[in-house]
């Protein structure tokens, strides 16, 4: 099967080859997938810039002219923007606005997010309970499902809870994954009620400290991501299984990965976790023809 041509066409979708994102846009028909990679640009874009170089100064900054471009987008106005692919990637979204009626709130909570990535660097402000970082993941991660679902077609209402619940397995596996990263740039995003409930000190997270009370700890919150799949695929209507494929294929591919963290026995300090190229096609592949991947 030949490449899609997004890859070639889109500089900064070319990278998105490397990413588990590409994998769930290659089945969609053309419009949609570039409606799709139009919000997934901005999104990206958007966590460049808090997650980047910058000072949380000028990150900010930074953020409030990508959510003054996002008013022009809404507005219908030619979004203006001094650097041409961003200005290409703008001009995509505002369309993909206009075709699919996106809603508004769901960006406007995914920008919300990442004035909580900044308070961070800021502070040593962190969760300190689920509830809290739920809100988060729901920001980060469910506001995107939101905005996709549009795009990809639905019946059943409940659609947009599965898209809440599977955002957040998503991020709960990348925070999982990603633990000692952030850790080492000050974001600790596990609860703070957790991390005390089995004993594991915040800097064991920043030297990699293997002990059988991060173990249980990384059990417990993998344990956690698992329900969220299963919430999500309870959210599911048979009659919208089809028209969401994509966003299965994302669940397929997370799914894998908390599988993979699972098998190295928790241990996500070591080789980065991630899936080669083969395995994400072949398992888009398999969820595409109807393969069940969540058993």
């Amino acid at each position: 099967m030949a490449v899609s041509s997004a890859a070639t066409s889109n500089p900064r979708l070319t990278n998105a080859l490397a990413t588990n994102f590409y994998y769930s846009f290659i089945f969609l028909p053309r419009e949609k997938r570039e409606a799709v990679e139009a919000v997934y640009a901005f999104a990206r874009r958007g966590d460049d810039l808090a997650d980047g170089a910058f000072s949380p100064e000028r990150a900010a900054r930074e953020i409030a002219l990508h959510r003054e471009a996002l008013d022009r987008c809404y507005s219908g106005a030619v979004p203006n923007h001094g650097e041409a692919r961003a200005g290409r990637e703008l001009s995509a979204l505002s369309h993909a606005i206009r075709r699919y009626r996106l809603p508004r709130r769901p960006f406007e909570d995914l920008i919300l997010g990442l004035q909580m990535d900044l308070a961070m660097d800021r502070s040593a402000v962190r969760y300190h309970t689920f509830d809290e970082l739920e809100v988060y993941c729901h920001r980060v991660a469910g506001t995107i499902g939101l905005i996709c679902i549009e795009i990809f077609g639905y019946r059943d209402p409940r659609a947009r809870d599965y898209a809440l619940d599977l955002g957040t397995a998503l991020q709960l596996v990348n925070i999982l994954r990603d633990l000692q990263s952030d850790a080492r740039r000050g974001r600790i995003y596990l609860p703070r009620e957790d991390l005390e409930r089995f004993g594991v000190e915040p800097t064991s997270l920043v030297e990699g400290r293997m002990s059988d009370s991060f173990v249980e700890l990384m059990q417990f919150e993998c344990d956690r991501a698992r329900q969220f799949f299963r919430n999500a695929r309870r959210n599911l209507a048979q009659e919208d299984r089809r028209s969401l494929v994509a966003a299965e294929i994302m669940g397929a591919i997370y799914w894998r990965l908390l599988r993979q963290i699972e098998r190295r026995a928790y241990n996500v300090f070591g080789k980065p976790i991630r899936l080669s190229r083969p395995v994400k096609f072949w398992t888009a592949l398999s969820v595409y023809v109807g393969g069940e991947w969540h058993k």
